[in-house]
């Protein structure tokens, strides 16, 4: 039966329905070989998902896939017929035989036109047929197909049949008229209808029925049966097309009611406010004595009253009416007057700073510094305020002298007037040259006391947001923090303007309101990770943020009104300060957080991060023990960083396996440098180490970075052939100079260095910085690569124990160079004994700890001389000049 029902074998199907005529019951009608086989027709195949053509029914098709675009192809070709069968699953992207109908029907492609992605085309149904056989033919399916015909009734006149003709006509119609389709276009499509069989086939087509139902209405070849089935299906549609249309009619009715009720609600107010209950009235009224008790400017003061009038004309319900609602609760929130009051206490500030943070002591200073300004800004009056108060004092006196004359007068009434008006020109006089002179005063009075903006410029973990927020603590102001990072809209730090849907007020003034006080600490984060955009430059904006001069007036594009931010102690934080815009590094002053050196590392750690991850990790002080050794290791060999994140990171991950060892019956757990290899994997950072002896021709240099500072090899080769210098090692255009300035020394004082010039003449001279892979700059490579050079020319080993740093000029001149606390770590670090500084740089030493400076040397020097006489092995200054021993190191002074 599967066949016979036009499916799949293998597939449950159903017993026939009444005038289905199977393959075998047509195949068995009695028609003769040669009919049969003139029946037949092989034709490419069109597979169908999601619907099925009826012969006599024109139908758009939208084809894609690349078996069905071979298909039409073909069919192109020959002529223009397709057999059209539905899947059985339409989701099947590539269907094979058994997942096609095996009832489908021959259609002739009307029209066609390609398009992207596949095909578009209309195809005319022509006549039912059945599917004999599938095939694969050159990547699509062709099918061998025999026509059939449909049954029409004995006798087409008879009543009953003419009326189930007629009922179907007449349903259709009414499915019609009920989707709204225009009475036209349904007259002219059942209008051209001719036989009993095409109506059942058209109306079946643009019926919504299932893919299944309508393949069963394709299978029926008996048109009465076929009418029917269609007849059920079209009184189904009616009853659903009926209950659609009551919905939308009780949706309409509602649609009333709420129109009736938003009526009834407005007599209600109007009820509510005779009786004085009105709801509106009062929630308005609570909003205007908020705002009332605020001290607004007078231009601000003026805006919100227009607002206010414009929120009681407006319905309660109109979007209108929520936005200008928005304006005024948010102007009610914001703090126009409110302030903490400020505890500048230098010593607590002092006890605060040292409690939250260790080390950064210029850093520390410096913040004190500001404080320190502050408080004793604070303390000082401008001068027009005890001006204004010995006028009103004056005033006030003046007019009680003329009340009590004018109560005790025995003279006319004309001759105390003419007194008055004398007495009020004089005064006048006095208070106008009085005036000019305080006004004098006040031109030529700064008022300093908003301060001016620190800029914390440093690389990330370095302590910049912590120290921000330990300032707020000691100043006992409120803190309020907003990144800036990826900020690419002006609107961001200004607001949109209240035109715009869903406009807010900008970042500066949304913080002031979660703050709740005019004056606090606002923390700028990130500022140099500002974006720009078609939408304005946030950085512009800033500009009028952070000027004292301007932002006592600062006008949020949403409020529309200025808003005072003189008191606003704003702190930004960035880590590239070469990123922000010049303008806007005008207005901050710039305080540079150069990192931790290892002991500050170990403290901190054993002061905070330790500690903090503990109680994390849900472990008790005493159940972990991480030994000073093991810190040391996890700083040098897991971390390479200037801050201390990392390190945090790190200890996280020990506190985490240690848990791990307690929850499974450790009651508690010891850490040493041997055991962190188990815990953490291997070392992370491979530090740089002194080489093992002197070598000709490579010199130990030192360099800096944002993480810390290290040493790095020099090293010289001099190679026969073509005269030249080759430089390798990813060498930036400083560093490059910095080497023709070394060969132009050396050739300039090859006499004095005892330099072959034959040498300098007929060889290559090759200079390479390893790493190879990390791009180098700087001009403080400078005395490392004159070294270098001046030992591989004249065969002088360079010690091994020495690291030097410094810029040089061609007439050998040392120059002072930066980052020497950093540099000269990493050299202690690894194991380097004396360091050569530029004279100049004697001062940084100052800044080393004193734990470095027991361990180091340090030689300054002033001329290349003084530097070579330290570095080479066999170098030594006799008389000012430099001398050379032909026995190692025992001529060097």
């Amino acid at each position: 039966m599967s066949e016979q029902n036009g499916r799949s074998e293998g597939t449950d199907a159903p017993a026939p329905a009444e005038g289905v005529v199977t393959l075998e019951a047509e195949e068995t009608a009695g028609a003769s070989p040669e009919a049969q086989v003139a029946k037949r027709l092989r034709l490419p195949v069109l597979p169908l998902r999601g619907t099925v053509v009826f012969p006599a029914v024109a139908a758009p098709i939208a084809a894609g896939r690349d078996k069905t675009i071979k298909a039409i192809d073909e069919a192109i070709a020959g002529d223009k017929l397709l057999f059209a069968a539905a899947q059985l699953d339409a989701a099947v992207e590539k269907p094979d035989p058994d997942q096609l109908y095996r009832i489908g029907t021959v259609c002739r492609i009307a029209q066609m036109q390609k398009v992207p992605g596949g095909v578009q085309m209309v195809i005319q149904g022509d006549t039912r047929a059945a599917a004999l056989e599938y095939v694969e033919r050159d990547g699509y399916l062709e099918v061998v197909a025999r026509e059939m015909d449909d049954m029409d009734p004995l006798d087409a006149e008879e009543r009953a049949f003419a009326a189930l003709y007629k009922e179907v006509h007449e349903r259709a119609a009414e499915v019609s008229r009920l989707r709204g389709v225009p009475k036209e276009i349904v007259d002219h499509l059942l209008g051209g209808v001719s036989t009993p069989g095409e109506l059942a086939d058209l109306v079946a087509f643009y019926t919504e029925l299932e893919v299944e139902q309508k393949q069963e209405l394709l299978e029926t070849l008996s048109v009465e049966a076929r009418l029917r089935s269609l007849l059920v299906h079209l009184q189904k549609q009616i009853g659903l097309l009926e209950a659609q249309e009551e919905i939308r009619e009780q949706v309409q009715e509602e649609l009333g009611e709420r129109q009736r009720e938003i009526f009834l609600r407005e007599q209600m107010k109007a009820i509510q406010k005779e009786l004085g209950e009105d709801i509106d009235s009062q929630e308005a009224n609570d909003l205007r004595e908020r705002i009332e008790a605020l001290e607004l400017p007078a231009e601000a003061r003026q805006e919100v009253d227009r607002e206010l009038r414009r929120l009681e004309r407006l319905p309660r319900e109109s979007a209108e009416a929520q936005v200008v609602r928005t304006y005024l609760e948010i102007v009610a929130d914001l703090p126009w007057s409110e302030t903490t009051e400020e505890q500048l206490d230098i010593a607590r500030a002092e006890e605060v700073l040292e409690r939250d943070h260790y080390g950064l002591r210029d850093v520390k200073d410096r913040v004190l510094d500001f404080l320190a300004v502050r408080k004793l800004q604070g303390q000082l009056d401008p001068p027009e305020a005890p001006a204004a108060e010995a006028a009103a004092e004056a005033e006030a006196e003046d007019g009680e002298d003329a009340a009590a004359s004018g109560a005790g007068a025995d003279g006319p009434a004309e001759d105390a007037t003419d007194a008055e008006e004398t007495d009020a020109e004089e005064t006048d006089a006095e208070e106008a040259d009085a005036g000019a002179t305080d006004a004098e005063e006040i031109r030529g009075y700064e008022d300093d006391r908003a301060g001016e903006t620190l800029l914390f410029v440093g690389p990330p973990g370095v302590g910049k947001t912590s120290i921000a927020r330990s300032i707020a603590d000691a100043m006992g102001r409120k803190y309020v923090r907003v990144s800036l990072g990826g900020a690419r809209d002006e609107a961001d730090i200004r607001g949109h303007r209240r035109t715009y849907v869903g406009a807010m007020a900008g970042r500066i003034i949304e913080g002031l309101k979660r703050a709740g006080t005019k004056n606090p600490v606002f923390l700028l984060d990130e500022i140099d990770k500002l974006g720009v955009s078609f939408q304005g430059d946030p950085s512009a904006a800033l500009m009028e943020v952070l000027d004292p001069a301007q932002n006592v007036a600062f006008v949020d594009h949403y409020l529309g009104v200025p808003f005072d931010l003189s008191e606003v102690l704003f702190i930004a934080t960035a880590n590239v300060f070469q990123q922000i815009p010049g303008p806007l590094r005008d207005r901050m002053e710039a305080i540079e957080f150069r990192g931790y050196t290892e002991a500050e590392k170990l403290e901190i750690a054993k002061r905070f991060l330790l500690p903090r991850q503990k109680r994390r990790n849900g472990l008790l002080p005493e159940q972990l023990e991480l030994e000073d050794d093991a810190v040391r290791t996890i700083i040098t060999r897991y971390t390479r960083e200037a801050g201390v994140r990392n390190l945090e990171r790190e200890l996280g991950s020990v506190c985490r396996k240690s848990a791990r060892r307690i929850a499974t019956g450790a009651s508690e757990v010891a850490i040493d440098a041997d055991d962190l290899r188990e815990l953490l994997g291997q070392p992370k950072v491979h530090a740089a180490k002194k080489m093992d002896g002197d070598a000709v021709g490579v010199a130990t240099g030192m360099y800096y970075t944002p993480a810390g500072g290290d040493i790095m090899l020099v090293e010289t080769r001099v190679l026969e052939g073509k005269e030249g210098l080759l430089l390798t090692g990813q060498l930036g255009d400083v560093m490059k100079e910095s080497a023709q300035a070394a060969l132009t020394f050396a050739r300039s004082h090859a006499g004095d260095l005892r330099l072959s010039k034959e040498r300098l003449r007929d060889h290559e001279i090759h200079i390479h910085v390893p790493a190879g892979a990390i791009p180098k700059e700087g001009p403080s490579a400078g005395i490392a690569m004159a070294v270098a050079l001046v030992s591989a020319l004249g065969d002088h080993p360079v010690r091994h124990d020495v690291a030097m740093t410094g810029e040089i000029t061609l007439a050998g001149r040392v120059l002072p160079i930066g980052g020497v606390k950093e540099k000269v770590l990493g050299a202690a670090r690894a194991g380097i004994n004396e360091i050569i500084l530029p004279a100049v740089n004697e001062g940084d030493i100052e800044d080393l700890p004193d734990q470095v400076c027991d361990q180091l040397e340090f030689r300054l020097v002033e001329t290349l001389d003084e530097a070579l006489a330290v570095a080479l092995a066999n170098g030594s200054l006799e008389a000012g000049a430099l001398a050379f021993s032909e026995d190692g190191r025992d001529g060097r002074s």
